[in-house]
């Protein structure tokens, strides 16, 4: 892994770009792998995962609640603690993930005595916790959070029994995912209810990894679920595909600066949502040619791309480089079904927004949606808001701007695409550190 801790910005130029560029591996199969594994009975192995902040925090969360865990460079090797994790010695730390601390919350209700769980100062101000805390309750552990505010830091006490049915808020989803995983493992079954559901993909996520370890469950479609619980997974070897999240990066800067380009290691047929993007694209006249087999993306030069309203519920991630491709569209765009983007690392629709007007995007800002008109943009410097998708947005931008362009604090990039800056390089793109 490449540790850019000491460099402060990007300088990006307009460039045009071609090659190949292997996409890295999925942060959320990644945590979901290392969380399953930590909770299966004998030993798992998971090949070609994330080298990330967020994986290493959760690593230290599951070794915290028993599990032994060996990280190599290609490989994490998990003895698991069959279903029963144990309590805690110290503060369990969720880093800067908010998938950390809403499932690592949700598996520490399974222990009878006490976990605290924390995070950086984003995810104690950015992470809602109450709708988690509010089924935990429901389901007679004492959930809480210390400051009141329905924050991080947290304070679970189990065991949960299961039992009954409990009523969850689902707008954001790795809430519903964490109550999903701890009633798989509880001793008595439980029927979720769950209100205004949305994220819905990665629920999908989420049931995709019960059925791959056999973990029984019902569902009606995203409202209601019922879990068996007494789940008994079995170690599992397993390699983690490529993220589709961060593949969206290199599709759009292909798309805005006239380029062709080839991405590997993505999976048309991964549950991940954001594959939905490209399909999305496809409709407003990108050019896509996808290999199955080979596991490729080619990228085909595309004339004109229209705009149109696209709702990225199920794809909420993609808000911040979509926002940059709607600059260069044909038409005016409008971003809807983007509210949940304000509780991320940082306030997507406000952080996009307030950076793409410094290099003249013409760009207004709803409660949950954006409105954006073609406009050819400048270089400007720019601020990444500690928000590794806002950063990497902004310096596809710059590599269709005129002039130059700086992005300030992007050593959040090492969240999900660590080598970013040298892949991008090896395409020919004019992007250094500074």
């Amino acid at each position: 892994m490449s540790q850019k801790s000491h460099f402060q910005a990007y300088q990006v130029q307009a460039s045009l770009m071609q090659g190949v560029i292997t996409i890295p591996p999925s942060k959320s199969h990644t945590l979901r792998a290392i969380l399953f594994a930590s909770l299966a009975r004998g030993e798992s192995v998971i090949h070609h995962y994330l080298h990330s902040p967020d994986t290493q925090a959760m690593i230290q969360a599951c070794s915290m609640v028993g599990a032994k865990i060996k990280k190599e460079e290609k490989k994490i090797t998990v003895m698991g603690v069959a279903g029963k994790p144990c309590c805690p010695s110290d503060v369990i730390d969720a880093g800067n993930s908010g998938q950390v601390l809403r499932f690592i919350t949700g598996i520490s209700a399974l222990i009878p005595g006490y976990s605290v769980i924390t995070g950086d100062f984003s995810v104690r101000n950015r992470r809602p916790m109450q709708a988690l805390l509010d089924a935990l309750k429901q389901l007679n552990v004492m959930a809480v959070s210390t400051q009141e505010n329905t924050y991080a830091p947290v304070i679970v006490r189990g065991p949960l029994q299961g039992g009954g049915s409990v009523t969850l808020q689902g707008e954001i989803s790795q809430p519903v995912s964490g109550l999903l995983m701890a009633c798989a493992f509880a001793p008595n079954s439980t029927e979720i209810v769950v209100k205004n559901p949305g994220e819905t993909s990665w629920i999908d996520l989420t049931l995709d990894w019960f059925k791959r370890l056999g973990i029984e469950y019902q569902c009606d479609g995203y409202k209601k679920y019922f879990i068996p619980g007494k789940s008994v997974v079995l170690g599992f070897e397993y390699t983690v595909p490529g993220d589709w999240s961060s593949a969206a990066f290199p599709i759009v800067a292909a798309l805005i600066t006239q380029s062709e380009m080839t991405l590997k290691n993505l999976d048309i047929n991964d549950k991940q949502g954001d594959k939905e993007f490209v399909f999305e694209l496809q409709k407003r006249g990108a050019i896509f040619e996808i290999d199955e087999v080979k596991k490729e993306l080619h990228i085909k030069k595309s004339d004109k791309l229209q705009g149109g309203e696209i709702n990225v519920n199920r794809f909420i991630d993609a808000v911040p480089i979509l926002s940059v491709l709607a600059c260069f569209t044909e038409s005016e765009t409008r971003i809807t079904g983007a509210g949940t983007a304000r509780k991320k690392e940082s306030d997507r629709l406000t952080s996009i927004t307030k950076e793409l007007k410094k290099m003249g995007a013409i760009i207004f800002e709803k409660e949950e949606e954006l409105i954006i008109s073609p406009r050819f943009l400048k270089g400007a410097c720019v601020e990444s808001h500690d928000d590794h998708r806002i950063a990497m947005a902004l310096a596809v931008a710059g590599l269709a701007a005129q002039g130059k362009t700086k992005i300030e604090n992007i050593d959040c990039v090492n969240k999900s695409f660590p080598e970013f800056v040298e892949a991008f390089q090896k395409l020919g793109a004019k992007i250094n550190y500074l």
